[in-house]
């Protein structure tokens, strides 16, 4: 007789296959002990579970190969397309933040005039302080590029920064403020970094290496915006400037926030002056002082050079 066919089988065995339980102590007192002990074991760990693997010198090019897939694939998922990289100061805080530092201060070197490190904490407050316009300025560039397109639900075209405080958390929260999404890359540092509160959380990523977070600042670039800042700031702007000097890269228009700063900061003429650099390599960026001054350059920029700012290369 023909038997018929069977039905799929259920998810679960009634009986269970011979190694889905352990050796009972039954047949060996030591067995639970030395199984709990394999279990426990790294090597016993799968793969993709085992930090202390991952985290082997031989194992670098696993790491660096996630470090760049895990933004790449969520970028994408979420239609980001092109992004406006905005850099700055991480203790350009906003006005009122940092008036109350530089009254601090103030105080602090009037009890002890003598005190010449007071002194000094004190003009840096105060120069901080007269900074502290800028956080004004980052802070509605990044609600024009979350108007931009169409409007702040349009996702193609959004403010990307380092995720951290001051000139960054400015330009994340004027696209907070208007409703639009904003990038924040982070990087693991030896002292924890918290994120600033405005990114979108679906949107911040934390890097292992600087070099993976580096190449996802520029994929998708259509403006650098430097504003004033320290030795973060000038990384990301002179490697962008080099990579624009060398072709590596499409060009992308490069804006200086605060021509006094910058000026004084970097003296470009005197590096043409001694031929460390060319004449032409004056026109890779330029200066504005007002969040629409910036917008308005860039998209003057990229007019000039064959579509605007949604134009795919």
């Amino acid at each position: 007789m023909s038997r018929r066919a069977p039905s799929p089988p259920p998810g679960g065995r009634a009986a269970p296959l011979p190694d889905q339980q352990p050796k009972p102590p039954t047949q060996d007192p030591d067995a639970p002990v030395r199984v709990q002990e394999i279990l426990d074991s790294p090597t016993y760990r799968i793969a993709d579970q085992d930090p202390d693997f991952l985290g082997r010198e031989d194992t670098r090019g696993l790491r660096l190969q996630v470090d760049y897939l895990k933004p790449e694939l969520l970028l994408r998922e979420h239609g980001i397309e092109h992004t406006i990289v905005v850099f700055g100061g991480t203790r350009i805080n906003e006005a009122v933040a940092a008036a109350d530092t530089a009254a601090a201060r103030r105080e602090a070197a009037a009890a002890a005039p003598d005190d010449a490190q007071l002194a000094q904490a004190q003009r840096i407050a105060e120069r901080v302080h007269a900074k502290s316009r800028y956080y004004d300025v980052a802070r509605e560039f990044g609600r024009l590029v979350g108007l931009s397109g169409g409007g702040p639900q349009d996702s193609r075209i959004v403010v990307m920064t380092g995720g951290g405080p001051g000139i960054m958390e400015a330009a994340n929260r004027g696209a907070f403020d208007v409703g639009a999404k904003s990038v924040g890359l982070n990087i693991n540092l030896p002292r924890e970094q918290y994120p600033n509160p405005y990114i979108s959380p679906e949107l911040c990523f934390r890097f292992h290496y600087f070099a993976l977070r580096k190449l996802h600042f520029l994929q998708r670039a259509r403006a650098l915006v430097a504003f004033p800042g320290g030795y973060g700031t000038f990384d990301e702007l002179f490697e962008t400037l080099t990579l624009v000097q060398t072709r590596k890269i499409h060009p992308v228009p490069v804006v200086l926030v605060g021509e006094e700063f910058w000026r004084r900061a970097v003296d470009f003429d005197f590096l043409v002056e001694e031929g460390v650099i060319d004449p032409e390599d004056l026109d890779l960026f330029w200066y504005a002082e007002t969040a629409q001054e910036i917008w308005d350059g860039i998209q003057r920029w990229h007019e000039a050079n064959g579509g605007g700012l949604l134009h795919r290369d």
